[in-house]
């Protein structure tokens, strides 16, 4: 009888050890698909503080130290934009850069606008849409100037043959402690760059757009909160925010669609020319996610807004992006 249970017990024992093995062996087979989850859901995005730093004006992305984030490559294209052709204002950099490339990666050839100083930066916007594998073209020039708008449309459909989305998305911004602080000339440079631009772009663009073409404004929680300190910018954004519900209204019957998306703090160009070097250090860290967003977590939300396939009922919505606030809009 004892040989027997020592038999049985190493028979158990054997048992357990194959069991533990093959058990081990499939855990081993997991880990490479549960480390792949846990990176795209735990992305590491830097987090402020972030390197004390100040641009002169209009700032290059070059120059920004960390470099934002326009990749974007666990994002993968499915054709949502094939055959279509985008113009994006203020395309060298930013929120405009990342649009562009996932533009170009759903299937979309794109033009973008930038400022005769962001040159360098427009060379490396078209370098990233043509290693998608679209065509790229860069126009330079002011979007403040009254002529401007038509010139560049008329670039677009000369290179690209037609025009089937505009994002209306160059911006320009300065805080001022007080009203007092704030002048003619800047109220109007913001007014002229974040509202007439827009308003000559979306007007030069129309005769070329037909039923199925999409309009999306870069808007921005300042335009829902208001900021105490960029009075006109804040002005400008609300003022985006109405023309893009009326002009949704105005278009319906059309079949064009018009959209905005309003974001919180952006890690762009736009701030570190503005702000000194201590409060650029500190940006975004009152949002809960405790950091600015990268470009390439904004960008997804034209990508939705300019798709046919994903968007075809919804006109004139602003959509927010604020890192965790829940009380805007």
């Amino acid at each position: 009888m004892p040989t027997k249970r020592k038999t049985t017990a190493a028979r158990d024992s054997t048992a357990a050890s194959e069991s533990a093995s093959k058990k081990s062996r499939a855990s081993r087979a997991r880990k490479p698909a549960q480390r792949s989850a846990e990176s795209l859901g735990q992305m590491k995005e830097p987090k402020s503080p972030l390197p004390a730093q100040h641009q002169r004006k209009p700032g290059l992305e070059s120059k920004l130290d960390p470099r934002p984030k326009y990749k974007a490559p666990y994002y993968k294209g499915s054709g949502k934009l094939a055959g279509k052709v985008a113009l994006i204002t203020g395309g060298d950099s930013g929120i405009g850069r990342a649009v562009a490339v996932l533009f170009a990666r759903e299937g979309a050839d794109v033009a973008i606008t930038h400022l005769p100083q962001e040159a360098g930066d427009a060379r490396e916007t078209l370098a990233a849409i043509e290693a998608e594998g679209r065509e790229a073209i860069a126009i330079s020039g002011d979007i403040t100037r009254q002529k401007f708008p038509t010139s560049a449309v008329k670039k677009t459909v000369s290179k690209l043959g037609k025009l089937d989305i505009l994002v209306n998305n160059a911006a320009y911004q300065q805080h001022q402690e007080g009203l007092e602080d704030l002048s003619d000339e800047q109220w109007d440079r913001t007014f002229k760059t974040n509202i007439y631009g827009y308003f000559r772009m979306t007007k030069a663009v129309l005769p070329h757009l037909k039923k199925g073409s999409a309009i999306i404004n870069t808007g921005s929680i300042t335009g829902l909160d208001g900021s105490k300190e960029l009075l006109d910018y804040s002005a400008t954004k609300g003022a985006i925010h109405a023309f893009t519900k009326s002009l949704a209204q105005n278009l319906v019957e059309k079949g064009i669609r018009v959209n905005c998306v309003a974001p919180g703090p952006v890690w762009t160009p736009l701030n570190p020319s503005d702000q000194a070097a201590q409060d650029v250090a500190e940006f975004g860290a009152d949002t809960p996610l405790k950091r600015p967003a990268q470009p390439e977590e904004i960008a997804p939300a034209f990508v939705y807004f300019a798709s046919e396939i994903d968007s075809s009922y919804v006109t004139g919505e602003v959509l927010t992006l604020l890192g965790g606030e829940t009380t805007a809009a």
